[in-house]
């Protein structure tokens, strides 16, 4: 019976791997060994009595006698804080669901990697500060990481076996949020309850607004390049409205292999879930007659300049990623407190990535957790500021 564990059980992913658990048996089929949330503290303890968990885990430590009183005599163990997720997440396992939001994602994924088996990673945070560091804790663990975006999952299921060498580029696909056809007049007025309803997807408020900022976008071209090996010049973004081709890669052949799928969390999480299987699994099942037409613009990066700051990150390597990560989750702190408007975001972050650029060490990569944890820190307060 597989080992498994879900990380940020009770965000929007996380529910989703549970679901998917649930119907491909639960606790009848799987060893559930860790789950994990924040201060959703009845659906944490509801889901690890459902599935039986060795353990569940708050990240917030004043919430854990909350969470011991609602596993009372389950056998559930209850534990709380950032030294408890991690402890967690180093238990051995086959599977593991990494959906923690933020940077907050990066501890507990090394410490899973390290422990072997398969990362099924969510947390592009992961990549966008640490590619290279989380890569090699993988290897030397010989764990294997599958991609859990839908982009990413779609483009490693169009490459393949693939080499890249037969490939000319790759695109990822964006809905365009609920701003897609905003004028930059009324952008700069956007408000928190605005920026955080989907047109297509369902999603937390936090990545929902950054779908919106188009800085998900931007995280997730950055992964493209950790995640794949691509370089910035092969990594394409489309807004593509309706949301339904998830990815595509162009060969230089002139052939072009898209992934298609209606815009559920599901396909990905159950794809890396039964990996190197397929599965059915509970989504729906496209009608093309029914859809009539897709449709395809270029992003205006005058209104999402967040994607220029990504190429921009990517070619100055080192702890740009970290900056660049952690200056965005300030920037969305503040906005969504009302301390900036929408259209402050991206400015704020290429401040930071600005001022920090001539730090010592800024150009290099960072070699372990400490060291991204500095470069973290040292943004969030610049960016603050």
């Amino acid at each position: 019976m597989r080992r498994i564990s879900i990380f940020g059980a009770t965000g929007s992913v996380g529910a989703n791997g549970v679901d998917l658990i649930r119907h491909a048996g639960g606790a009848g089929a799987y060893h559930p060994v860790a789950l994990t949330g924040g201060r959703n503290i009845p659906r944490l303890a509801q889901m690890a009595r459902d599935l039986r968990a060795e353990i569940a885990v708050t990240a917030y430590e004043d919430l854990l006698d909350d969470l011991r009183a609602a596993l009372a005599g389950s056998g559930v163990e209850a534990a709380a804080g950032e030294a408890a997720l991690i402890e967690a997440a180093a238990r051995p396992v086959d599977w593991t669901l990494s959906a923690i939001v933020g940077a907050a994602g990066l501890a507990p994924g090394l410490a899973a990697l390290a422990q072997g088996g398969v990362l099924a990673l969510a947390n592009k945070e992961s990549l966008v500060c640490a590619g290279a560091l989380l890569r090699r804790t993988g290897a030397r663990a010989g764990a294997t990481i599958l991609p859990v975006d839908s982009e990413h999952s779609a483009l490693f299921q169009a490459l393949g076996n693939e080499t890249l060498d037969s490939v000319k580029d790759v695109t990822i696909t964006a809905s365009g949020g609920a701003f897609r056809d905003w004028s930059l007049e009324r952008l700069a007025a956007a408000t928190v309850a605005q920026a955080s309803t989907h047109p297509n997807w369902a999603m937390g408020q936090r990545i929902t607004i950054d779908s919106a900022s188009m800085f998900n976008k931007a995280m997730e071209v950055i992964e493209a390049k950790e995640f794949f090996g691509l370089d910035a010049a092969r990594i394409k973004v489309l807004v593509h409205p309706e949301s339904i081709i998830h990815a595509m890669v162009t060969h230089h052949d002139g052939g072009t292999i898209a992934h298609l799928g209606a815009p559920d969390m599901r396909h990905a999480i159950g794809y890396a879930l039964h990996w190197p299987e397929r599965r059915p699994l509970p989504v729906d099942l496209l009608d093309l007659a029914a859809i009539g037409s897709l449709t395809f613009r270029t992003p205006d990066e005058g209104r999402w300049p967040a994607l220029r700051l990504a190429r921009e990150v990517m070619a100055a390597g080192g702890a740009a990623g970290a900056v660049f990560n952690a200056a965005k989750e300030q920037a969305l702190d503040d906005f969504i407190a009302g301390r900036i408007g929408f259209t402050d975001m991206a400015p704020r972050v290429e401040a930071t990535l600005t001022a920090l650029s001539g730090e010592a060490g800024f150009g290099h990569d960072p070699d372990d957790l400490p060291t991204v944890l500095y470069w973290d820190g040292l943004a969030r307060r610049k960016a603050a500021r």
